[in-house]
């Protein structure tokens, strides 16, 4: 059917409503308050829509990391990595370019932390291509290494003395921060997550790199007699989601924080692998999906403060739709299989 691969989607979303309603009222809440709360917070007005749209924003982009891979059958899961060291990029070069105009230091920014994460993600491509090296391994390995150089360099020599209670680098500087859109609280980087996705979406269905990586995602060795470089082409893919997720922390650094601290491990990079299958690696779906789970983030902290229930609630909900989701992959790739058998 061609709605399928739609439904799978939408079938792990009802079924994971349907049993964190139970989880909440187990839980001693009202589980059609909840859902409201839910709603209300991410989606009831237009202040909620604001927060849900910035919350979405370094969403898509490490969505991105997980999606882009997956096209050439890789499960990279190394985005919050990607982050931390994109936004720790994106905060020494705004340092190093703190007497420069805007354009010219919030550019810089974004292609040092587009270089850093995709400098990350690629090397777990050529690992995977030239050593074998699985690479939801090695992508996991690097999120908790990247974690731990920013927290090096953020409590050690990089630290501003002035961040007494949060360890931090320097401030990169107002005149450096990205601005909102129009008059909203809505910053730039929810406009390079669009972009990004359409972008991305258009160069794989309309070029003919688009095309290679589907026939290596598709068919390794027919690829490979075809002539195609199939390790360049993994590199390839690898650093462009890699540079997606970096240029989220550039988003954090500068329209959030305005420097770099531990503030970037926020989960954002686990959070956008939950994306990125929840919209079957396609780019114009991550849109809508991260926005969707922007407003579950956004609506957290309402959840706590009107039905006391834990600010991770949110996580758990987010939890149970990843895994209904995989397993309603599962089950649908059983129907179709038995299908075609009976065919």
């Amino acid at each position: 059917m061609a709605f399928a691969p739609f439904l799978i989607p939408l079938t792990a979303l009802l079924l994971s409503l349907a049993l964190f309603g139970v989880f909440v009222s187990l839980a001693g809440a009202d589980a059609l308050a909840v859902y409201h709360s839910i709603y209300r917070g991410a989606f009831g007005t237009w202040f909620s829509w604001q927060n849900t749209l910035v919350s979405a924003a370094p969403l898509m982009l490490t969505a991105l990391c997980t999606a882009l891979p997956a096209q050439l059958g890789l499960i990279v899961i190394g985005g919050e990595g990607a982050v931390v060291l994109g936004g720790l990029a994106a905060a020494l070069t705004g340092l190093a370019l703190i007497d420069a105009n805007a354009w010219l230091a919030l550019t810089g920014m974004a292609l040092a932390a587009m270089r850093a994460g995709g400098l990350l993600i690629g090397l777990v491509g050529w690992l995977r291509h030239s050593r074998n090296v699985n690479e939801t391994i090695s992508s996991l390995l690097f999120n908790y290494i990247s974690i731990a150089i920013l927290s090096f360099l953020v409590i050690g020599m990089l630290r501003d003395p002035e961040t007494l209670n949060k360890p931090s680098t320097h401030h990169i500087g107002e005149t450096h921060m990205l601005g909102a859109l129009g008059e909203t609280s809505i910053h730039w980087g929810f406009a390079y997550g669009v972009i990004a996705c359409v972008i991305l979406w258009l160069l794989y269905k309309r070029t003919t790199f688009g095309f290679a990586v589907d026939m290596i995602g598709g068919n390794l060795r027919a690829a490979r007699l075809s002539g195609l470089s199939v390790g360049r082409n993994i590199f390839l893919v690898c650093m462009m989601g890699g540079a997606a997720a970096g240029l989220a922390g550039m988003v954090e650094v500068a329209a959030v924080h305005g420097r770099a601290n531990t503030s970037l491990n926020a989960g954002y990079g686990y959070e956008g692998i939950l994306i990125a299958f929840a919209a079957r690696h396609h780019p114009l779906a991550i849109i809508p999906m991260a926005i969707l789970f922007g407003g579950i983030r956004a609506a957290s902290g309402l959840m706590q403060r009107v039905h006391d229930l834990p600010d991770a609630t949110g996580l758990v909900l987010q939890g149970m739709i990843f895994i209904l989701l995989l397993a309603s992959e599962a089950v649908f790739a059983r129907l179709a299989m038995n299908k075609g058998f009976k065919a």
